[in-house]
């Protein structure tokens, strides 16, 4: 669990996309504080400051706003198409005793034997819907793979998750396997073709001289 880190916001009057694309060319990104059936306020923060608390992987922040400090949750980070640039943030209100639901990463550790056996890793889940207090949120669910070989799987139900974490998926459902390694079809051999001779050429026989006279 990343520590809570401290975020100070500034309140924003304005809103509609050429403002939003004004305060980001001054370092701001728009950003909206709900939840706790309180009002819901626009406020901006700053660029750096936003990007040192993702980059930290923190989900819970300590959020300045409206005059007062509140423990927020990081619910929604919209991105630019190139996944470069923060176009806006959405913080929900919490409680510190307040269990929430959120998804979060799956980390693997390690290297699986069967991939240096020739395997093929798959990982069919890459995030994993977890419940747990607000302020408890883990940077990620760590999976060893260190004893990973070909044919075997990790499923949900063998996840080590931190306590007070719980998850609802379905306890089969296959986060990481080894696949066996493709091998690829020969192709297949053309049959030889018969040679087959050349068919006589049947023709008018030319008289000769002597045949042609009478």
């Amino acid at each position: 669990m990343a520590e809570s880190e401290l975020l100070a916001t500034q309140p924003r009057d304005t809103a509609g996309t050429h403002e939003a694309r004004r305060m980001r060319k001054q370092g701001l990104i728009p950003a909206v504080v709900y939840g706790h059936k309180e009002q819901t306020i626009a406020v901006s923060v700053q660029r750096e400051d936003l990007f040192r608390v993702i980059r930290h992987g923190a989900r819970v922040v300590d959020l300045q706003a409206d005059g007062k400090t509140e423990k927020a949750l990081i619910r929604e980070v919209q991105w630019d198409h190139l996944g470069h640039d923060i176009l806006h943030v959405d913080f929900a209100r919490v409680a510190a005793d307040e269990r929430i639901k959120i998804a979060v990463r799956i980390e693997l550790r390690g290297t699986a034997p069967g991939v240096t056996a020739g395997g093929v890793l798959d990982q069919p889940l890459h995030n994993l819907d977890i419940e747990c207090l607000a302020i408890a949120v883990p940077d990620s669910i760590r999976v060893s793979i260190a004893e990973l070989q070909i044919d075997q799987a990790i499923h949900v139900k063998d996840l080590k998750l931190p306590e007070g974490v719980t998850t609802a998926v379905d306890p089969e459902a296959i986060v990481v396997h080894v696949a066996p390694p493709k091998v690829e079809a020969e192709a297949p051999v053309a049959a030889p073709v018969a040679e087959t001779a050349e068919p006589e050429v049947i023709g008018r026989k030319e008289k000769t001289e002597e045949e042609g006279e009478e």
